[in-house]
């Protein structure tokens, strides 16, 4: 069962600002019919984020961690999280929503699953120096006030040789040109605090990691998030045309680009 849900207290303005962002704007929450909260529910949201991210479960091998000490920042529905701990890793996650928090601990007595949830800013931890084997932070970055702040916490959480898993957007990417030819906006483009990097700036934001290996990833798959025709022209044209391409040639410009990086 999910355990220890616990409040923060005291957030600055900018973290509220971003707070009431994700409790009204909850990732992938349309993806599914049924009510939310409910079985049904989370089985939609992960089918449909291992739908589009069908790459992560190869790079971030879940077993892998059995027996580990994971932190989830910005876990959101628990929907990574939950992989963890079916593999036997001891998992915490924290998100700045309390809504999301609530939600995840749901997801998780359903599952049978434990964790320790806590609503908290991935910018100020309160968490002991060396708590965690792993910290895990996928698509969180790009949406914090001060991103250096929290790469430092992430460092500082972690024993000596401990691992973080981050991923970010990447600037030059396939769906950032997109965006600008078809003049569609990116999901979550409106959120208080939206960043995309190129490979450069991400590896000196975690410079102070002593060694970081890069990754990019994320190629198209069709929409559901868009109707119309632009988005039939994206599905039925644009999808299966990029894909054609040798993956060598556009390796460089998938949407995400994901580190492991060692302290």
């Amino acid at each position: 069962m999910a355990e220890n849900v616990v409040p923060a207290e005291g957030p600055q303005s900018r973290a509220a600002e971003v707070r009431r962002y994700w409790d009204t704007h909850i990732h992938d929450i349309g993806m599914s019919a049924n009510p939310v909260g409910s079985p049904a529910f989370f089985r939609d949201l992960e089918l449909y984020h291992y739908e589009k991210l069908s790459y992560l479960p190869e790079l971030v091998s879940f077993p892998a961690y059995r027996n580990r000490r994971v932190l989830e920042i910005g876990c959101g529905l628990g929907i990574d999280l939950a992989r963890f701990a079916a593999a036997g890793a001891v998992v915490t996650g924290i998100d700045l929503s309390p809504v999301s928090v609530e939600l995840a601990a749901k997801h998780f007595s359903q599952r049978g699953l434990r964790a320790d949830f806590r609503v908290m800013d991935g910018e100020a931890l309160a968490f002991p120096d060396g708590s965690f084997d792993v910290v895990y932070a996928h698509g969180v970055l790009q949406y914090t006030p001060d991103p250096v702040r929290m790469v430092g916490e992430m460092l500082r959480v972690l024993e000596n040789g401990g691992e973080a898993i981050v991923t970010v957007y990447n600037r030059y990417s396939w769906l950032n040109f997109l965006r600008c030819l078809m003049n569609v906006k990116l999901e979550h483009e409106g959120a208080p605090v939206f960043r995309k990097y190129s490979r450069g700036e991400f590896r000196r934001l975690l410079r102070d990691f002593s060694h970081v290996r890069l990754f990019v990833e994320r190629f198209p798959v069709k929409t559901k998030l868009q109707r119309g025709a632009k988005a039939w022209l994206y599905n039925e044209l644009f999808v299966g045309l990029f894909n054609s391409i040798p993956r060598t040639l556009v390796r460089p410009f998938g949407w995400h680009l994901i580190a492991k990086a060692v302290k």
